[in-house]
């Protein structure tokens, strides 16, 4: 299905905005939008990060409704975080974590009595003056959440000898190229305090009719890119079939991003003009994927724990 001997796949989408021609991009506190000029000549624009689009990817693979995988992926294990006081509540998940299997929730909790900063130490084999060995680690990942394979994860504490960090997979980003600032505004109306006189609560309370101005972006050419590292997911040494299975993953989570639509902000809705040809279609995929997961004997229930807070 895939060419699993090349290094890197690599997909590009054409985009354009849903709605008129204009969009919102990303913005970043004390900088505001990310515009750059490539050496080629041009006006661009970063649309949506690579850090923002590694979030993107891997939320296609959790159900925010029903707080858990999505149905091709359930049976794969994670780690579930619940209360202490109250086995039954779910509060989060390493699928919903930022950090992952490093998240603090994770890490502060117990699995059967036993602190989870100790087992995930004794699991990954972190040991004083030992090095780190990628392939073991890899396998104890495989049996806690393999998504950490796929989207990384940095064991920063202390508590776990040498740090180990595995780095991002799948990684992608979105830019559009020769564009220009779209200026406009509007006006926050009251309809009921006509006058704002002193004393009485104002306009930082809320009150009053208040303009305002905002900058949106048009765009020659707006690109949505990706990239799978399969270098990175074959050095750890997990066999062709569980290398297929991060791989195709990767694919179906970039095929299912892209079909939903990309509406990133308000202002930010994005459609497809053009796919990338070479990606698998969504069914091939969920079939090969289902395939691997028994035949490499992934599935497993979800692991719990309670966290102490």
């Amino acid at each position: 299905m895939i060419p699993l001997d090349e290094p890197r796949l690599r997909y590009t989408a054409h985009l354009q905005p849903m709605l008129g021609s204009t969009f919102q991009a990303t913005s970043f506190p004390d900088i505001g939008a990310a515009k750059f000029s490539r050496v080629r000549g041009g006006d661009s624009l970063l649309v949506e990060s690579v850090q923002s689009m590694a979030n993107r990817l891997e939320a296609t693979a959790w159900d925010r409704a029903e707080r858990h995988p999505a149905a091709l992926v359930q049976a794969l294990p994670y780690v579930r975080v619940h209360r202490r006081d109250n086995p039954e509540e779910h509060l989060t998940s390493s699928r919903e974590e930022a950090h992952r299997l490093a998240s603090a929730f994770v890490r502060d909790s117990t699995l059967d009595g036993s602190p989870m900063l100790e087992v995930i130490r004794d699991r990954l084999g972190l040991a004083k003056d030992t090095p780190l060995n990628y392939p073991r680690m890899a396998r104890a990942l495989l049996a806690l959440d393999p998504f950490c394979l796929l989207h990384g994860v940095f064991f920063s504490h202390k508590v776990w000898l040498g740090q180990p960090r595995f780095t991002r997979a799948a990684s992608a980003v979105i830019e559009a190229h020769e564009v220009r600032e779209v200026i406009s505004g509007g006006r926050k109306a009251d309809h009921v305090r006509h006058q704002l006189l002193e004393g009485e609560g104002g306009t930082s309370e809320g009150y009053g009719s208040i303009p305002f101005h905002r900058i949106e972006w048009t765009a020659g050419d707006i690109k949505a890119m990706f990239v799978v590292d399969i270098d990175l997911l074959r050095s750890y040494g997990l066999g062709a079939g569980v290398t297929e299975l991060l791989a195709l993953i990767a694919l179906w989570e970039i095929r299912t991003l892209l079909a939903r639509g990309l509406r990133l902000r308000t202002a930010c809705d994005l459609e497809m003009t053009e796919q990338p040809k070479e990606l698998p279609e969504q069914a091939e995929l969920e079939a090969r994927i289902t395939e691997l997961i028994t035949a490499e004997g992934l599935g497993a229930d979800p692991i719990t724990v309670l966290w102490k807070g």
